[in-house]
């Protein structure tokens, strides 16, 4: 379904093709997931799991994609990413984060893998920082953040029914699902999560985009306790919780709010949706149908931290 809110008929402008050798000897584009630290109660922030699921489904559905799997933080070994195509961060964030520890020198290196036109995503908790360390970097790389007491982490359940047209989105199906879905980003300048932006040298896609009722505005559950007056004083705008960027260097990049809750990785569209971000952020060819995949309960059960019960 095509969004009124998304005009994208121009969207064809901003995917011309990156001149980009595959990376691999064996002629395949690569791309490193890289997982959090244990956190959050059981089955919440499952990163270690999370990516090695994901890393199985894209050996089903994206078989000439070569992905490596880095688990718990920052690998020490960083020859991981020699060559990497696109570089995925899916861990806890705000001071926290992988990418702002050692005084900055990793906000620097991440830096010059952009400036080869390198791809970056951001999963969950992994798409905030703190503005004066790494913000104006994220604006850069994936076109926005999450921003402390800026934006909102309330537990609700979001139906995205129509969507832009872009690669990510290829074969998805509405669907409906609670998560801590994130939205009011601190977007780059001209950016906005109720519109596309596809003018200039960096294009820009909300592309999981749904309206907050008024009572998850108001901060059912949110941290530190809502309500907050910005947020509320936005009712009826849509947001999105999804996005997008095509960089001026060639590189893309994404950044997406959901992935609290490991269990819903069972979801094929919620999956789907990510796969195709996934392999698109790596320059990889989306199909018409999109990244298709199954997921087990034995899967969803692989690889968990060991986390002391939820009390």
């Amino acid at each position: 379904m095509k969004s009124p809110l998304l005009p994208l008929f121009a969207f064809a402008l901003g995917l011309a093709p990156f001149s980009s050798p595959a990376k691999t000897p064996d002629g395949k584009q690569k791309l490193v997931l890289v997982a959090g630290k244990p956190s959050h109660p059981p089955r919440m922030h499952e990163f270690n799991a999370g990516v090695q699921l994901l890393a199985k489904c894209l050996a089903q559905g994206a078989p000439g994609l070569k992905v490596d799997v880095a688990l718990n933080g920052w690998p020490a070994d960083e020859a991981v990413f020699a060559d990497a195509d696109a570089v995925i961060f899916y861990m806890d964030g705000g001071g926290k984060h992988e990418a702002v520890q050692e005084g900055g020198a990793r906000l620097a290196k991440i830096d010059e893998w952009t400036k080869r036109g390198v791809g970056i995503g951001c999963m969950h908790y992994g798409v905030e920082v703190v503005s004066a360390q790494a913000g104006e970097q994220f604006k850069r790389w994936i076109g926005g953040h999450y921003e402390h007491m800026y934006s909102c982490n309330p537990m609700w359940e979001p139906r995205f029914a129509q969507f832009a047209e872009h690669p990510i989105t290829r074969g998805v199906q509405p669907f409906q699902i609670k998560d801590e879905w994130y939205f009011n980003m601190r977007f780059a300048d001209g950016f906005a999560g109720d519109k596309a932006n596809l003018e200039g040298a960096v294009k820009f896609w909300p592309l999981l985009v749904a309206q907050p009722g008024d009572e998850v505005r108001k901060g059912p559950y949110v941290y530190p306790k809502g309500p907050y007056d910005h947020i509320v004083a936005a009712s009826g705008r849509a947001e999105a919780m999804m996005w997008a960027v095509e960089r001026a260097d060639g590189g893309r990049g994404f950044g997406f709010t959901g992935g609290h809750f490991h269990d819903n990785w069972s979801n094929d569209q919620f999956r789907k949706t990510v796969l195709n971000a996934l392999v698109w952020v790596a320059r990889g060819e989306v199909p018409a149908r999109g990244i298709e995949s199954t997921v087990t309960a034995e899967d969803l059960h692989a690889n968990l931290d060991p986390k002391p019960p939820k009390k």
